[in-house]
């Protein structure tokens, strides 16, 4: 008898920041990170790690009630089967929502499990390391409780060395204006600028933004409008020369599908710990080449989603550039305050100075702190 998995468990995890202490975007704060590990155990003894975006106590039955009973038993190199088997199995919800996520964690948890048996690292699995780093870019100034002086985080950033930045906007053009204007002079003419509505406008809001913060050399903007407003993502990408980016709010290669083959984005932002793990990411990595659109994951996670986000990164082709790529891989690092993207592993990650190394141990490449996990446990 070959490797099984012998046992699953979802841990949900809270780290509060207190109240008068929420940060995030134009559409709402938080006043807590959440986020849902999820353990599998092998026949053989071996521990594999992942992570789920969601509702943790939510996340957690949607394991134990739904997937368990797939996954105990399961060979992990079977691994690129369990959304088909969702998909199939659960048809009536099986390919977006919170259970979408479950199955990300899921996913991830049994491509590290499978290897750290094969020691190697899972980008060797995915096909193998198209780059060894990324250039980090700071997900930053967010609009918090306190209102905090906007130029006050992206001078921390640009202190941490960071060559690149992502600033939320959203709330209406003149604080739009001001938010770009006082980015763009805190990093310099230089530095890469990419701007993040959440979703939070009309179609003609977001047009007229965009027209009055070009001057600031915007890389891209995204989540111009609401997700699902596909013809507003095609009227603002047809009135705007700034490139537009989606896909944090999408699940599973049927939402991608959209997105993708009718052009209504240039850059697709899939986040493995909700897509639908790094098997989807991976299939969703593959549309986007054939229509010949950029992939730049979406990343607001915690440590072990940031490590699994780091391998799909690392497999990610180049197409269609040749081996001189002209422009850097820019990955997504939040700068807010969270334990569990800090305190989570025994050698965190560290994103300043400007670039961030893939890790090439084997699995996800980290080793996760087991006593802080029980410290944010909330079951």
């Amino acid at each position: 008898m070959g490797m099984e998995v012998e046992a699953i468990e979802a841990i949900p995890l809270s780290y509060p920041l207190g109240k008068g202490h929420g940060y995030g975007s134009a559409r709402g704060t938080v006043e807590q990170r959440t986020s849902t590990l999820i353990r599998v155990i092998s026949t053989t003894g071996m521990v594999g790690w992942g992570e789920a975006f969601g509702p943790p106590q939510t996340i957690s039955t949607l394991v134990s009630e739904l997937l368990s009973d797939i996954v105990v038993g399961m060979d992990p190199f079977e691994v690129e089967s369990l959304c088909e088997k969702n998909y199939a199995g659960l048809y009536h919800f099986g390919s977006s929502g919170l259970l979408q996520s479950a199955v990300s964690g899921v996913d991830v948890a049994l491509w590290d499990l499978l290897g750290r048996e094969l020691g190697q690292p899972v980008a060797q699995l995915l096909g193998g390391f198209e780059r060894t780093e990324v250039t980090p870019y700071a997900s930053t100034m967010y609009i918090t409780d306190w209102e905090q002086n906007p130029a006050e985080p992206i001078e921390e950033a640009a202190r941490e060395g960071f060559t690149a930045a992502k600033i939320k906007i959203g709330r209406g053009l003149e604080d739009d204006i001001i938010r770009v204007q006082t980015a763009r002079e805190v990093l310099g003419d230089d530095a890469t600028l990419m701007v993040d509505f959440n979703g939070n406008y009309r179609p003609e809001q977001a047009i007229s933004v965009a027209k009055e913060i070009e001057p600031f050399d915007i890389y891209w903007l995204e989540e111009p409008v609401p997700p699902e407003n596909h013809s507003g993502y095609r009227k603002v990408s047809a009135a705007v020369d700034i490139p537009v980016a989606a896909g944090e709010a999408a699940y599973a290669r049927f939402d991608f599908a959209d997105l993708i083959q009718e052009r209504t984005i240039d850059i697709a932002q899939p986040d493995v710990c909700k897509c639908g793990g790094l098997s989807e990411a991976r299939f969703i990595g593959k549309l986007a080449t054939m229509e010949n659109v950029h992939v730049s994951p979406h990343v607001w996670t915690g440590a072990v989603g940031i490590a699994a986000s780091l391998q799909y990164a690392a497999t990610l082709p180049s197409y269609p550039h040749s081996t001189n790529v002209p422009e850097p891989f820019y990955f997504e690092f939040d700068r807010a305050e969270n334990g569990l993207r800090t305190n989570l592993l025994a050698t965190p990650f560290d994103p300043t100075d400007g670039s961030l190394e893939i890790p090439d141990g084997p699995g996800l490449g980290i080793e996760v702190d087991e006593r802080v996990v029980e410290e944010y446990r909330i079951d």
